[in-house]
């Protein structure tokens, strides 16, 4: 820019990036900065809410703060104005400084920038949620105590004593006439959470005060309808289920196996390595991608608009997890770089960070092939829905004992169903049988892993 240019005609206005596949808008938690503050490139000037993870914004601009556009609990759609920056007086910018990112030339000035960039002299990281709206401790000595001991508690005095960090919480519960006092927080140290909130709609109003447990919803009775808001997280997971139903041609294949070898593998893996301790998921994630190292066709996506398939040359593995905001997919990139060891470990920081919702939207999207362990829910099988737009995911029913056939004798061993939901257009049943069957094996005899390397 010409340095004649006056400070207002040099101000840079920040946008609300684009946060992610199916992200429209965003909710404004918290502000990092004030007007007036200095910024550097790339440091975190507000903390924002998406239906699927909260998400500390960098901003890529340098200089003064002008105007904070929203307030806490305001929602953003993206592409509008964030936060507007302007120089510091007298042509000065601090260290850092750039007009804008590269990523800014590149395309349209609305991509999520900022992690890992190294830009910048601020150290960007995630602050832990504080309880800043919990019940102070009553001093005992204090004489100004209010009202007596057998006084009841009024309405606003019950609602102010709930534990409740984030004001997109406190807004739903608002907007449908919830008492946040009469909710049971799920969240650490009793936190009311989003989930709690919604719990509490499923349950119809006339009744509401009749249930001794938020989380318990009726069934419906007589005339009472019971209605649950399709919002937020629900509402993108039902989009993209929807989606993949209308797209994908899908097809599941199944077969029972015997993982008494896997289990037993585990088992001997983790006496030698008790410090660093492997689960069944890491080595199900090990198999999948020596078996898609064979049968590659099943790591791609279809571009329909181009009309070709894809094949990824890299495998970012998907890993379904539910939480409390609802079934989403974090996904490793390029797993198929990490030691049967690493995977463990990334496996239980990221499922983790998915559960505490602190995962940034990038990190829940570009996923090419899906593990899916429902197992954990106590059933045996399960035809799922492709995370679209990938092409196959693998699913594991839990692991019992079952009357097995071994060398002609009749036994007991450790039996699961293992499950391949793949887009018949990148591939026939020969390719995912051979895929299925490979990982059968693999789980039956682990040892063929090592001849498969």
């Amino acid at each position: 820019m010409g340095g004649g240019m006056t400070t207002v005609e040099r101000t840079q206005v920040f946008l609300l990036p684009d946060l992610g596949e199916g992200l429209s808008e965003a909710e404004i938690v918290e502000w990092r900065v004030a007007v007036g503050d200095i910024v550097t490139v790339d440091q975190s000037v507000v903390e924002v809410e998406t239906a699927k993870a909260v998400v500390d914004v960098p901003c890529p601009y340098a200089g003064r703060v002008v105007t904070l556009h929203g307030a806490a609990g305001e929602v953003r759609p993206v592409g509008q104005p964030l936060i507007t920056i302007a120089p510091l007086d007298g042509g000065d910018e601090p260290a850092g400084h750039a007009t804008y990112r590269e990523e800014e030339r590149a395309g349209s000035g609305n991509v999520l920038i900022g992690y890992g960039t190294g830009h910048g002299g601020a150290t960007r990281r995630r602050r832990r949620p504080r309880l800043a709206l919990a019940p102070e401790p009553v001093d005992a000595g204090r004489t100004d105590a209010g009202p007596g001991a057998d006084d009841p508690p009024t309405a606003s005095a019950r609602s102010s004593s709930a534990l409740v960090i984030s004001p997109i919480v406190r807004r739903l519960a608002r907007e449908h006439g919830v008492d946040l006092a009469t909710l049971r927080g799920s969240g650490p140290g009793g936190v009311i959470r989003r989930a709690d909130v919604e719990a509490a709609l499923t349950v119809p109003a006339a009744r509401l005060a009749a249930v001794p447990d938020p989380h318990v919803a009726l069934a419906p009775a007589g005339d009472d309808d019971v209605i649950v808001p399709l919002t937020g997280v629900r509402k993108v997971i039902a989009d993209k289920l929807s989606r993949s139903r209308r797209e994908i041609p899908e097809v599941t294949i199944w077969v029972d196996v015997d993982a008494t070898g896997l289990l037993e593998t585990r088992a001997a893996i983790n006496a030698a390595t008790p410090d660093a301790p492997v689960s069944i998921l890491a080595l199900l994630a090990r198999i999948c991608l020596s078996g898609l190292r064979r049968f590659p066709q099943l790591n791609s996506r279809v571009d329909t608009d181009a009309q070709r398939i894809v094949q990824s040359a890299g495998v970012h593995l998907g890993i379904a997890a539910q939480t409390d905001r609802g079934l989403l997919v974090p996904v490793l990139r390029d797993a198929q770089r990490l030691t049967t060891a690493e995977l463990a470990a990334e496996l239980a920081a990221t499922t983790a960070a998915a559960r505490a919702g602190s995962l940034p939207p990038a990190r829940l999207t570009g996923g090419t092939f899906t593990l899916n362990n429902y197992g954990v829910f106590g059933v045996d099988g399960s035809t799922p829905i492709i995370n679209h737009p990938e092409a196959a995911l693998l699913g594991v029913g839990r692991i019992v004992d079952k009357p097995w056939v071994v060398d002609g004798q009749l036994a007991v061993r450790k039996v699961t169903q293992l499950s391949l939901t793949f887009d018949h257009r990148v591939c026939d049943g020969g390719v995912a049988g051979g895929f299925l069957r490979h990982v059968a094996d693999c789980v039956e005899r682990p040892a063929l892993l090592i001849a498969a390397v």
